[in-house]
């Protein structure tokens, strides 16, 4: 595993490769920086430049490369000295050549994860006698992806996508029952926030942590949810519940809605804005609800020395920031950026529900 050493420093560098075979030696010397950014439920995007020279004046030889043709696959890797590790596969999804008379030109190219071919196009149409994990199964069959889907348990007599892209109605359906959407590569992931997971690296200040800010609130803490619907099937209403019981704790002493409780008492929440079949589907949906909201309790964002293993869904220490805001953390967004100038760093997002 790549990974900054304090006591031996290693030259931060970079390695790209463009369907299969890496960037042609004297291609690669131009490329002056390299950003990987990533968010839960979201596409993941990249992005590298390619800085001209004096000799070349104004021109960007690149700009007509094949190399850099819409649809071709990228791989790029960071790390240190003969260490690099890959941080993401995607796909170039566009070129921006710049050119002015105060700087030397330069070609940024930019692409996504394959997470991006679900967004194309909209469609109506009915999934029947399936569960989510199916149906999120039958979507990247589609998008030409194979599924790497968690099972989500409850069979679900009818659901309509209704004039949506894929992707919006597959985090539509994995935020009501605590899952999350991801692209790793060709695979389509499907699966639970894995908030409980053991943390994979430690950071705190003076070891690898340069910046931190957190906060810390009480707003939108609910005790108890309710999520209530009708059953066509069985002609009466479904009642889903949760309660701050069910918000399992990061670690910490009290979880968000245990503390808010013991200060300001119970508060309710009431959603009646999905549609239920069944009990189990409300509890799931209801447990879900309250989940996302204990993980509001804190949330921070952070910078560190270039970490690979840094992405969305895992879960890191965070230590030398207090007893209430030392701990796991499950990071949410990261931003790993590479330069000439500044070497290798990466930005990170994250949040608790515990302190």
């Amino acid at each position: 595993m790549a990974k900054p050493e304090p006591k031996r420093p290693l030259v931060p560098t970079f390695d790209i490769s463009v369907n299969g075979a890496p960037l042609p030696v004297q291609t690669a010397a131009h490329v002056s920086s390299v950003v990987v950014e990533q968010d839960t439920d979201m596409p993941s995007m990249f992005s590298f430049q390619l800085t001209g020279s004096d000799d070349q004046k104004q021109d960007v030889p690149w700009i007509d490369d094949t190399v850099f043709s819409i649809g071709n696959a990228v791989e790029i890797k960071l790390g240190y000295g003969d260490q690099v590790d890959p941080v993401m596969k995607g796909e170039i999804a566009g070129i921006e050549p710049s050119y002015s008379v105060e700087r030397l030109a330069h070609l940024l190219v930019r692409g996504f994860d394959r997470l991006h071919r679900l967004t194309r196009g909209k469609k109506s149409r009915t999934y029947a006698d399936q569960k989510d994990s199916d149906i999120a199964a039958k979507i990247a069959t589609d998008a030409g992806l194979t599924a790497d889907a968690d099972d989500s348990s409850v069979t679900l007599k009818h659901v309509y996508q209704h004039n949506q892209t894929d992707l919006e109605f597959l985090l539509l359906r994995a935020a009501r029952i605590g899952y999350e959407v991801s692209v790793d590569d060709s695979k389509l992931q499907f699966k639970k926030r894995a908030s409980g997971e053991s943390a994979i690296l430690s950071l705190s200040q003076g070891d690898g942590l340069l910046d931190f800010r957190a906060r810390l609130s009480s707003a939108g803490q609910a005790t108890e949810v309710f999520v209530r619907g009708w059953s066509i099937k069985d002609k009466k209403e479904v009642i889903g519940h949760a309660s701050s019981s069910d918000a399992a704790s990061m670690g910490g002493q009290q979880t968000g809605p245990v503390a808010v409780e013991a200060v300001f008492g119970a508060a309710q929440t009431l959603y009646v804005d999905e549609p239920i079949e069944n009990q189990a589907e409300a509890d799931q949906i209801a447990k879900a609800r309250l989940e996302q909201l204990a993980m509001n309790y804190i949330t921070g964002d952070g910078r560190c020395q270039g970490r690979t293993e840094l992405k969305p869904g895992v879960v890191i220490e965070l230590l030398k920031i207090g007893t209430r805001f030392s701990g796991s953390y499950y990071v949410t967004g990261v931003e790993h950026r590479y330069s000439k100038r500044s070497g290798y760093e990466t930005m990170f997002k994250a949040r608790r529900n515990s302190s």
